[in-house]
């Protein structure tokens, strides 16, 4: 004879969590200090720092949510950034690392300090060449 099929408990509903309201600041690097409020009717966006004032205030609409405004101020954020390091003539490099036009580059300065060692280089008997100075042996000295 066959057993009966178990029966299943029908499982719950999903909860979907909240989307955050808080985030980390991207200038004093606070976690949950970047509160987000937003005016639907008006239109508006509007998010601040608690710990270093930092404020910003966007366009937004009504799918927009407390992410969408952090988001528009990390753009703006990296926009700003890259602005100022094109306007800034270097690129990549920091001002201290930046080449000068007046001194001689490090890549100079070692290719003389090849040709030194290559002074030291001597002809030995066999035409081979070999070192010479204090403290060299040959092969054959011991």
């Amino acid at each position: 004879m066959g057993k009966r099929k178990a029966a299943k408990k029908p499982q719950g509903k999903k909860r979907n969590e909240p989307l955050a309201k808080t985030f980390p600041c991207l200038f004093c690097n606070h976690e949950k200090s970047v509160s987000v409020d937003i005016d639907k009717k008006g239109g508006v966006g509007n998010l601040s720092c608690k710990v270093c004032s930092q404020q910003f205030q966007c366009a937004i609409n009504y799918l927009s949510a407390a992410v969408d405004v952090y988001s528009e101020w990390v753009d703006a954020c990296d926009t700003v950034a890259k602005d100022d390091g094109e306007e800034g003539g270097g690129g990549s490099f920091a001002p201290a690392r930046a080449p000068v036009a007046g001194r001689p580059s490090a890549r100079k300065a070692r290719d003389d300090d090849e040709d030194d060692e290559h002074d030291e280089i001597l002809d030995n008997e066999d035409g081979l060449g070999g070192y010479g100075g204090q403290g060299v042996v040959g092969d054959d000295e011991y």
